[in-house]
């Protein structure tokens, strides 16, 4: 494309950044920073059997208007979630985007289970940027595909709040997180898995037999019954100092892949720390994706969309919604027997 053209474009992004209206895609007042900090130059150290000296993060995507929730799929591509456009979008392995669902609800994450369908977290309107005290449309957790319908709306005859993640098992159990963390079984009943729980992201074991939620700058870990049922709650791993975990991932060999300020940060399958590796941006979400499962993907917070390399920032008060997807080569494989 040429430089004129992508001048052009990117002064248009930032005229309708600033002439959107309150609870727009793009300009949204509130609910996070209007001025996020720009990627900074990273160095990774290999880590035995993971990553190789030296690899590279390289740009998959950027925008101004949100990603998360990513989950690989079985063809390589990688889909994310972008709440506020209200839609799913595919990045293949080539790095080209396309649109690959629309009216999605306000979905902020994606996984699939067992037969394939592919399940989302459902903000809705809760979203804080926009009129969260004016939406009446519940939360949920929801299949998107092939059908559309909600598999859960309210624990406990409470709304379910703004849903954050999930992971489903191949037993039909599907665990999410908002606020604390919680189990759908195949009943549809939903339970908590305790009180005291500050989490983000959930994932479990390859083998199934463990679950994993964040919980500040700690891991927590459960053993996993053959009904899907929790029980032996305990510390699992502690993140460096000054992080709290947000997104996770596991590799074929059980290792588990923790998203955080400074970057992912790596634990054996028995808790123990084998290392951090360093992102361009404070990362959020994470997942393999790409041939083999041989590619690591994390979403980081800000986007340069500006003539040499320039920050996208949003007016003052406006929050800055944009987001970065990176791409790193691994040693490590992800798991192949689920997508997630």
């Amino acid at each position: 494309m040429p430089a004129a053209i992508r001048l052009t474009r990117l002064l248009l992004l930032l005229v309708t950044a600033c002439l959107m209206p309150v609870g727009s895609a793009w300009a949204q007042r509130g609910g996070g920073q209007s001025q996020l900090p720009p990627a900074r130059d990273v160095t990774v150290t290999g880590i035995p059997g993971v990553v190789a000296d030296g690899a590279r993060w390289a740009i998959a995507w950027q925008g101004t208007d949100n990603a998360d929730g990513i989950v690989g799929m079985p063809d390589g591509s990688l889909l994310f979630a972008q709440e506020q456009p209200n839609r799913v979008s595919r990045l293949a392995p080539d790095d080209r985007v396309s649109v690959y669902l629309e009216d999605t609800h306000g979905t902020g994450a994606l996984s699939l289970d067992a037969s394939g369908r592919l399940l989302a977290v459902q903000r809705t309107c809760t979203d804080p940027g926009g009129q969260p005290d004016q939406c009446t449309e519940p939360t949920a957790v929801a299949v998107l595909q092939p059908e559309r319908r909600s598999l859960a709306t309210a624990f406990n005859g409470r709304n379910l709040g703004r849903v954050n993640d999930l992971v489903a098992a191949r037993n039909g159990s599907i665990y999410f997180t908002s606020g604390g963390a919680f189990h759908l079984d195949t009943r549809g009943i939903v339970t908590s898995l305790g009180e005291n729980i500050r989490s983000n992201g959930i994932m479990l074991s390859p083998d199934e037999r463990v679950l994993y939620v964040t919980n500040g700058n700690t891991v927590l870990a459960f053993d996993v019954g053959a009904d899907g049922a929790t029980t032996n709650r305990r510390d699992f791993a502690t993140l460096v100092e000054g992080s709290t975990g947000d997104g996770l991932a596991v590799d074929a060999e059980g290792r588990l892949y923790v998203t955080s300020q400074p970057g992912v940060q790596v634990f054996s399958a028995t808790g123990a720390s084998l290392g951090l590796i360093p992102t361009p941006r404070n990362a959020i979400t994470v997942a393999f994706a790409g041939a083999d499962k041989r590619v690591l993907y994390i979403v980081g917070s800000g986007a340069a969309l500006g003539p040499g390399g320039g920050e996208f920032v949003t007016p003052p008060g406006v929050r800055n919604n944009a987001k970065t997807i990176y791409r790193l080569p691994m040693l490590a494989a992800g798991y192949a027997g689920r997508a997630k």
